[in-house]
């Protein structure tokens, strides 16, 4: 059963699904104004997932929805043969999303290491 949206309790934001935790946590590691096709490259570099881009743009709209983020067109590139590039900014409440998804993270695999270890 998906919790997109769910509140855990007082104080709490909405929880973030897989792909909204990994793109978000992408777009703070490349910074405002990366685009799409960058968190995409960010994620299967440093996860190995291979995802598909309109996973990505699915993701960024429902974080844009939930006031996470902030999303803008930008002026056609040369380069990219007159297309243009849809931009992201992380606002104040995406980085809390994103620090209480890393806390719940770091809390359930905690004293797992071990585990995890290879020898």
């Amino acid at each position: 059963m998906k919790n997109i949206g769910r509140r855990a309790g007082p104080g709490s934001v909405p929880s973030l699904g897989d792909v909204e935790q990994l793109v978000l946590f992408a777009l703070l590691r490349l910074g405002d104004g990366t685009f799409g096709a960058a968190v995409r490259r960010d994620i299967e570099a440093r996860t190995g997932r291979d995802l598909a881009i309109s996973s990505v743009y699915v993701a960024l709209d429902r974080l844009e929805t939930k006031g996470y983020l902030r999303t803008w067109v930008g002026n056609p590139t040369p380069e990219r043969g007159g297309r243009r590039r849809k931009h992201v900014e992380v606002l104040p409440a995406g980085r809390r999303a994103a620090a209480q998804a890393w806390r719940h993270f770091r809390a359930m695999t905690e004293g797992l290491e071990r585990r995890f270890e290879t020898s």
